[in-house]
C-alpha cells in the first residue's frame, strides 16, 4: 500500500501521518491561524488541518499569502504561519517573504516537496520538481531546513519557531516531502512544544562606553528605526530621550516608536534636508534598529559630524554605512540597559543640559519642523497636505494601517502620526502589492485575539498600479468577511515612477496603465465600493469603517510628492 492508498487518519487514532505532526506541533506552540493555498504535494498538511483546530485563510496567490501572514504577525505580535505547495507555489511566495525578511517579521513557512526518491541531482520529471527548492528561499529567509523523516517534524518546527522569534526576527523555511506528510506514522501525538526567543543582550563594556559618550554629549540626537518597534523599546526610548533631552526622529520603519507630538519629536521627516542638518550637527548620534540606509541617510547625502552609537540585532547592519560604536543586541534589551546605566550616571532627578549653539533642543525641534512646513507650503502641495490630513482625521486613533509603495505611502512615511495604532508599509523590500493582503492578515489576526470586528478593522492604502498585484484577494476578504477597508488612489499609472522619470528625463515611459473600473470590479466580488472626489475621502472612509466586512473606496486623483532635498545644490 502506498501513501496515497493509505486510509485517512483521525486525530487520536492509531493511524496518523506526518501532516498531523505539523498541525499538532504548531498548535502546541500557540499557532491559531495559517495562511496559504492547497497544492498536490501539500495535501497531507491540509488533510491533517481538517482534524485540528487551526483556522485556515485561503488566499488566491502565494505571495499574497506571505503578505497576509506577515500582516498577521505585525498586527498581533505573534508568529505568522504559511503553508505552501511545491515548485511554482513555493517560488511565487518569495516576493512576499522578502518583505518579511527585510523588515524582521517572525514567520514559520512550511512548504511541501516532491517525494523523497525525487530529491537530489536526478531529474526524474516529477511535477513541480526543482533542483534545490530551499536554495531558492535562501535570500529571503533566515534559514532553510529539509525534513526527511516524520519523527523529525516536531523538533524541526519547534527549532524554526525559536529561530523566527529570536532577534533579529524573520521568516524561517521548512520543507517536507509529499510522502513524509502522507505516510502513516508511529510517532505519538504532540502534547507540548516550547519555543523561547534566544537572549540577545548588549555587552556590558559597550553599554558603559555608550553611556560615557551620551552623558557628556552637548548635542545628542536619536534615530529610531524599525528595530525599535520590533524590540518593543518605545518605553525605554522615551525615558532616555527625556533624560538626555535629545531630539528623536523616526525612520519609515520606526514610525510610531516615539510620540509624534512630544516636544523632542522631529517626527518622521527623515528625507528633508533640514532634518539631515540637525542629525549632522549632533555630536553623538544614537541609531537604533537602522542601517542608516538609503532613505534614512536622505539618499546617502548624510555626512555626520559627530560620533555614532549604532544598536542592531543583526550584526551585518552594524557600521554597514558609517563607522561607529556598534552594539549587537535586541533593541529592547539594549535600550533598557542604557536607560538603567544613564540613571546611575546622571545625578538623581537631573536631566542633561544640551546646548545646540545657544538653542534648547525643544526650540530646535520647533524651528526645524516649522522650516519643513514652510518648505512644503512653498511647493503648491495644498491638495496633498489636505488629502493626507483628511485620511488621518478619519482613521480612528488606534487603527492599524497598511501602505503600498504608492505616492500616498511616500507621504505617509514622513507625515503620518500613528497615534495609538501602528503604521506598516512595504519599505523593507519595496515591492508592490503588500497593503491589502497584509491588512487582511492583520484584521484576521486581531479578530483571532478576540477583538470585535469594529475594533479589528484595518485600513489598506494602495495605488491603482499596486492594487492590481493583490486584486484577487477581494475574493479572500469576501470569503472570510474580513473587516478591512481598502483605499485605492487611482492616478492612472505608476505615479511615483512617473514622477521620477519626468524629473530625471523630462518624460515618463511605460508608466501609464489601463485599469479596470475598480468599483464595479469590487462589486463583482460582492464587496461594497464607492468612488469619491479627493475632498470627500474622509467621509467615505468613515462610512467604510462603520460597515461590516470588506469595502473599497476609490479616489481618482493625481497626487504629487514633495520635492527631494538630496538633489538640492
Amino acid at each position: 500500500m502506498t501513501a496515497l492508498d493509505a486510509p485517512v487518519p483521525e486525530r487520536g487514532s492509531s493511524v496518523r501521518n506526518g501532516g498531523d505532526l505539523v498541525v499538532e506541533t504548531l498548535e502546541a506552540l500557540g499557532a491559531k491561524t495559517v495562511f496559504g493555498i492547497p497544492g498536490q504535494h501539500a495535501l497531507g498538511l491540509f488533510d491533517a488541518m481538517g482534524r485540528g483546530n487551526l483556522h485556515f485563510v485561503s488566499s488566491r496567490v502565494e505571495n499574497n499569502s506571505a503578505f497576509a501572514a506577515d500582516g498577521y504577525s505585525r498586527a498581533t505580535g505573534e508568529v505568522g504561519v504559511l503553508f505552501l505547495s511545491t515548485g511554482p507555489g513555493a517560488l511565487t511566495s518569495l516576493a512576499g517573504l522578502q518583505e518579511a525578511y527585510a523588515t524582521g517579521v517572525p514567520m514559520v513557512v512550511v512548504a511541501s516537496q516532491i517525494p523523497l526518491e525525487g530529491l537530489g541531482a536526478r531529474r526524474k520529471g516529477m511535477l513541480h520538481q526543482l533542483d534545490d527548492q530551499k536554495a531558492s528561499a535562501a535570500n529571503v529567509t533566515k534559514s532553510q531546513r529539509l525534513i526527511q523523516h516524520a519523527s523529525g517534524i516536531p523538533s524541526a518546527i519547534q527549532d524554526a519557531w525559536t529561530e523566527a522569534i529570536s532577534s533579529p526576527q524573520g521568516p524561517v523555511w521548512l520543507e517536507i516531502p509529499q510522502n513524509v506528510l502522507l505516510d502513516p506514522i508511529m510517532v505519538p501525538p504532540v502534547e507540548d512544544a516550547l519555543a523561547e526567543a534566544a537572549d540577545n543582550p548588549p555587552r556590558i563594556e559597550l553599554v558603559r562606553e555608550a553611556v560615557k559618550w551620551l552623558q557628556t554629549a552637548k548635542r545628542p540626537a536619536i534615530i529610531a528605526g524599525g528595530g525599535t518597534r520590533r524590540g518593543k523599546a518605545e518605553k525605554s526610548l522615551l525615558s532616555m530621550a527625556e533624560k538626555l533631552r535629545a531630539p528623536v526622529i523616526c525612520t519609515p520603519g520606526g514610525n510610531g516608536a516615539f510620540p509624534w507630538t512630544h516636544e523632542l519629536s522631529l517626527q518622521s521627516w527623515i528625507e528633508d534636508r533640514y532634518m539631515t542638518d540637525v542629525l549632522e550637527d549632533a555630536d553623538v548620534l544614537l541609531v537604533i534598529g537602522s542601517s542608516l540606509g538609503e532613505v534614512t541617510s536622505n539618499y546617502f547625502t548624510f555626512e555626520p559630524g559627530g560620533r555614532i552609537i549604532q544598536i542592531d540585532a543583526e550584526p551585518r547592519v552594524l557600521e554597514s554605512n558609517r563607522p561607529g560604536l556598534g552594539i549587537r543586541a535586541d533593541a529592547g534589551q539594549a535600550l533598557a540597559a542604557l536607560d538603567e546605566a544613564l540613571d546611575e550616571a546622571l545625578e538623581p532627578g537631573k536631566t542633561a543640559t544640551p546646548d545646540w549653539h545657544g538653542s534648547t533642543p525643544e526650540d530646535l525641534v520647533r524651528e526645524s519642523l516649522a522650516k519643513v512646513r514652510a518648505r512644503l507650503e512653498a511647493q503648491d502641495l495644498a491638495k496633498e497636505l489636505k488629502f493626507m490630513a483628511d485620511i488621518r482625521e478619519a482613521v480612528p486613533a488606534d487603527m492599524q494601517t497598511f501602505w503600498d509603495m504608492t505616492i500616498a505611502a511616500y507621504w505617509g512615511w514622513s507625515c503620518w502620526d500613528a497615534r495609538q495604532g501602528q503604521f506598516h508599509s512595504a519599505q523593507g523590500a519595496g515591492g508592490l502589492g503588500f497593503a491589502f493582503p497584509g491588512a487582511i492578515g492583520a484584521a484576521v489576526g486581531l479578530e483571532t485575539l478576540g477583538k470585535p470586528a469594529g475594533s479589528a478593522r484595518v485600513l489598506a492604502v494602495s495605488g491603482d498600479g499596486s492594487s492590481m498585484y493583490s486584486i484577487a484577494e477581494l475574493a479572500t476578504a469576501k470569503q472570510h468577511n474580513v473587516p478591512v477597508t481598502w483605499l485605492i488612489v487611482d492616478d492612472g499609472g505608476y505615479g511615483i515612477l512617473r514622477e521620477y522619470m519626468v524629473g530625471a528625463f523630462g518624460k515618463a515611459t511605460a508608466t501609464e496603465l489601463a485599469r479596470p473600473d475598480f468599483v464595479k470590479l469590487a462589486e463583482s466580488f460582492g464587496v461594497p465600493a464607492t468612488r469619491v472626489a479627493p475632498e470627500e475621502v474622509g467621509d467615505a472612509l468613515r462610512a467604510g469603517f462603520a460597515s461590516d466586512g470588506p469595502n473599497v473606496v476609490v479616489v481618482e486623483t493625481l497626487l504629487k510628492i514633495f520635492g527631494p532635498t538630496h538633489l538640492a545644490t
